[in-house]
């Protein structure tokens, strides 16, 4: 009867490490590649805002009609974007609950890029992580 007490302590115990420490580490590699894809996917819309800013040469307006489509990946679930119409750029993926922000700057006809990130862990250093 000890014995069989002492076993099932044992295999809670080694329950207890694996969902404490083991499943959210996974969980974490899978936001940081989320949010890699989700960045990755802004591309295009940074192409289009930044052609349209050194045209006009200004922010104002360099978002406008710049779409990104949202895509279905198999391990991260759907990635989503949108521009504003100043050339800020929004990427969230809600089964990882990351979000990014990059914001246009434009400094003598350059164009420039700030990124930000929600969950800060789940971020790569370029985007305001850790």
């Amino acid at each position: 009867m000890r014995t069989t007490l002492l076993v099932i302590a044992g295999l809670a115990l080694v329950g207890y490490i694996v969902v404490a420490f083991v499943l959210p580490q996974m969980a974490g590699s899978e936001a940081k590649e989320a949010a890699q894809a989700l960045i990755a996917g802004t591309d295009p819309a940074q192409k289009q805002v930044a052609a349209a800013a050194q045209k006009g040469g200004k922010l104002d307006g360099s978002g406008n009609g710049v779409k990104l489509a949202a895509k279905s990946d198999a391990k991260f679930g759907e990635l989503k974007w949108l521009v504003d119409p100043n050339g800020t750029i929004h990427g969230w993926n809600d089964k990882n609950a990351i979000e990014v922000v990059l914001t246009p700057t434009l400094q003598a006809g350059k164009l420039g890029w700030t990124c930000r990130g929600f969950p800060i862990d789940a971020m790569p250093a370029s985007c305001g992580g850790r």
